[in-house]
C-alpha cells in the first residue's frame, strides 16, 4: 500500500465534510477483497474524487510493490535505488513510493550530486577532463562516474571518485570490475545499472556491488487494481 493519505487529501479537498477512515497504512500488504479505507459522504462528492484518488493509490502502490519485489530478490545484500526517470510533477511522491517499498532514493535532481555520464564525457573529451572541470566548480561535491569498460573504470578510480556506475555490463564484466575496484580503491562505492530485471538481481547481489539502480521502478511499474464501491447509508 502506498498513497493512502494522498487519497484522503483528494477526497477532503473535494468536500471537507467527507469522513475518510483509513484502514491500512502505507507499507502494509493487502490482497483482493480487503478494505483499505471507508469513505462516508455524499455520493456526488465521492464520485467526483474517486478517479483522482484511485489513480494516486494504484500508481504509487504499483511502484511500492515492484520495489518490494526487487528488495526481496536482493536478500538485503545491496541497496535498490530509483532514478530520475519519473513522471513530470510526480517525482517526490514516486520516490516516496520507492521508499515505502523498501528501496532507496538516488538523486532528486542535478543539485544532489555530480553524476558524470556518457554525454558529459563525450563533450568534455574524456573522463579525466570531465572530472577535472567539475572539480574546479564543485570542489566538495560527491562525484559518481558512469563507466562501460574496465579501462574507463581504472581511469575514474585514478581520480578518486566517490562512486562508479557500471553501465550495461554483463555478469562476468561486473565481477572483474568489482575485483579491480577493490584492488585500486577499496573505499569506492559500486553501482550497477542498465537492463536490470528480477531474474538478474540475486546473481548481481552476490558480486560485491553496493547498489543496483532501476529506472523501471518508476517508469514501468504496473498499477495495482483498486476500486471504490458505493453503498447507501441507512
Amino acid at each position: 500500500m502506498c498513497g493512502i493519505e494522498i487519497a484522503q487529501m483528494v477526497f477532503t479537498e473535494v468536500d471537507e465534510r467527507i469522513n475518510f477512515q483509513i484502514k491500512m497504512k502505507d507499507g502494509d500488504f493487502f490482497s483482493p477483497g480487503m478494505t483499505i479505507a471507508t469513505v462516508i459522504g455524499s455520493a456526488a462528492a465521492c464520485l467526483k474524487a474517486e478517479r483522482t484518488a484511485l489513480n494516486f493509490l494504484q500508481h504509487l502502490s504499483g511502484i511500492a510493490t515492484l520495489t518490494r519485489s526487487f528488495v526481496e530478490a536482493s536478500k538485503g545484500k545491496v541497496k535498490i535505488l530509483d532514478t530520475r526517470k519519473t513522471m513530470p510533477g510526480l517525482r517526490i511522491i514516486e520516490k516516496y513510493a520507492v521508499l515505502t517499498g523498501g528501496g532507496f532514493n538516488h538523486r532528486f535532481g542535478l543539485f544532489d550530486m555530480v553524476l558524470i555520464k556518457d554525454n558529459h564525457i563525450e563533450i568534455a573529451g574524456s573522463i579525466t577532463k570531465a572530472i577535472t572541470e567539475i572539480r574546479k566548480r564543485r570542489k566538495k561535491r560527491f562525484v559518481e562516474v558512469e563507466v562501460k569498460t574496465i579501462e574507463e573504470l581504472k581511469e575514474a578510480l585514478s581520480l578518486k571518485v566517490n562512486r562508479v556506475m557500471l553501465d550495461n555490463m554483463n555478469i562476468n564484466q561486473i565481477r572483474k570490475a568489482v575485483a579491480t575496484a577493490h584492488q585500486l580503491n577499496k573505499d569506492v562505492e559500486i553501482e550497477v545499472s542498465g537492463g536490470i530485471n528480477l531474474d538478474k538481481v540475486e546473481e548481481l547481489s552476490d558480486t560485491g556491488i553496493d547498489f543496483i539502480s532501476i529506472g523501471a521502478l518508476t517508469h514501468s511499474s504496473t498499477a495495482i487494481d483498486i476500486a471504490m464501491k458505493l453503498k447507501p447509508l441507512g
